[in-house]
């Protein structure tokens, strides 16, 4: 994933250097040829970057070293977590440097990935990684570049290994109760599954080996950066496409995750009522739908802070960051609680905190305002035809990989 906002938490001012078509400024930054204000590169640094990888791959390779029913550091066991961890961090390598490599043949200023162990809360063990970059990406073809690079470098390390995997992973009794996660489908993996696999019998799943496992995990980060919202690859990639008109389709297409949220619920509901269960699995439904009411509230979020480098300090009323996280925590942390201890009670006031949340989204949030989601400018340059279509074909890639319920238990 890259990410576009400056950052100044953890580094010092950037120094401008003075060149031919740069104008240098007292504060450190540059005018470019297009007009836009660009940082000067500084000193590669990568030790935190070293540190926070070695995490992550010791996470990562502990998580899939779960994945057996042998013993923990067994031979089974080992074997399962190195394919899982060498799986999964080549892909997100990949991606990375993909947005890397990109960065600097644009001689935009990019810091190394930054990964982001994820040891308890994700089944990957990793929240994926993210590059930083300082300033403004000066040109549409460099912001499709970047953009569409890592999504389209980690999906061809991803296509094969999945392809590989599940035809080596095995077929297992399922009836749709025995526990676990149970993975979403995409239009891709579904194609993958019918050529590598074959047909699967009724009364029976695929118990995907570690390598295809990693190889869904790196297809499920791909379809959520390639979403066409703000900061994400998806977003630069159709801010790249369509121009300031992607401001509003940004602004569509974070809504609609929210009317993911309720048409999943709701389409669990109608089915349970046709097969007599009434709402006695409401909080497995929940559960298994909170994955686009938070990313509605990350986004929410990251939006906020990318917009707060553009504007005037938030008017009063405006639903701040603390705020935000703190309810959207409280909301996750109560559903799962009522997943195994569920009350009439306890989801009528699950949904009155739903309905505070969003009542203050409407009065000061993302669903009042549209600049939230507003894309730094990148000029007006046309792409030309070939970008053109690297473009539309990384947009399709998301409607591939696109999964209604993601992951469910």
């Amino acid at each position: 994933m890259s990410s576009l906002p400056p950052s100044s938490s953890d580094s010092p001012k950037p120094s401008a250097t003075r060149s031919s078509d740069a104008a240098v400024t007292p504060g450190g930054s540059a005018r470019g040829p297009s007009g836009d204000w660009v940082a000067a590169a500084e000193p590669l640094s990568w030790r935190k970057n070293a540190w926070l990888f070695v995490a992550t791959a010791v996470c990562v390779f502990l998580k899939g070293a779960q994945q057996t029913d042998a013993a923990f550091l067994s031979h089974a066991s080992l074997v399962s977590g190195a394919q899982f961890a060498g799986a999964l961090l080549s892909i997100l390598l990949a991606h990375e440097f993909g947005h890397y490599i990109a960065a600097r043949l644009h001689k935009v200023d990019a810091s190394l990935p930054f990964f982001i162990p994820m040891p308890f809360l994700s089944p990957f063990g990793t929240m994926g990684a993210v590059i930083r970059m300082r300033g403004v990406i000066p040109t549409r073809k460099a912001l499709l570049d970047i953009g569409a690079s890592g999504p389209l470098a980690g999906i061809c390390l991803a296509i094969p290994l999945y392809a590989w995997g599940v035809a080596h992973s095995r077929l297992i009794p399922w009836d749709g109760t025995s526990g676990g996660l149970e993975l979403g489908e995409s239009v891709l993996s579904k194609v993958i599954d019918h050529f590598a696999v074959g047909h699967v019998p009724d009364g029976m799943n695929i118990e995907l080996s570690p390598i295809a496992f990693a190889a869904w995990a790196g297809m499920f980060v791909t379809m959520i950066n390639l979403f066409p919202v703000g900061q994400l690859d998806g977003g630069h990639v159709a801010y790249a496409l369509l121009g300031k008109r992607q401001d509003r389709a940004a602004v569509i297409a974070h809504r609609a995750m929210l009317a993911f949220f309720f048409v999943s619920i709701g389409g669990y509901l109608v089915r349970d009522a046709r097969a007599g269960l009434g709402f006695h699995r409401i909080g497995e439904h929940v559960n298994n739908s909170m994955f686009w009411l938070v990313w509605f509230e990350v986004l929410a979020v990251l939006g906020t802070l990318s917009s707060r480098k553009r504007e005037a300090p938030a008017s009063p009323e405006t639903l701040s960051v603390g705020t935000r996280v703190a309810a959207t925590a409280l909301l996750v942390a109560l559903a799962a609680f009522g997943r195994d201890y569920s009350s009439v009670g306890l989801w009528i006031a699950w949904f009155v905190g739903l309905g505070v949340l969003l009542a203050m989204e409407v009065r000061g949030g993302t669903l009042r305002s549209h600049a939230t989601f507003e894309h730094p400018s990148a000029g007006t340059s046309p792409l030309g035809v070939l970008r053109v279509g690297i473009a539309v074909v990384t947009l399709l890639l998301f409607a591939l990989l696109f999964m209604p319920t993601p992951i469910s238990m």
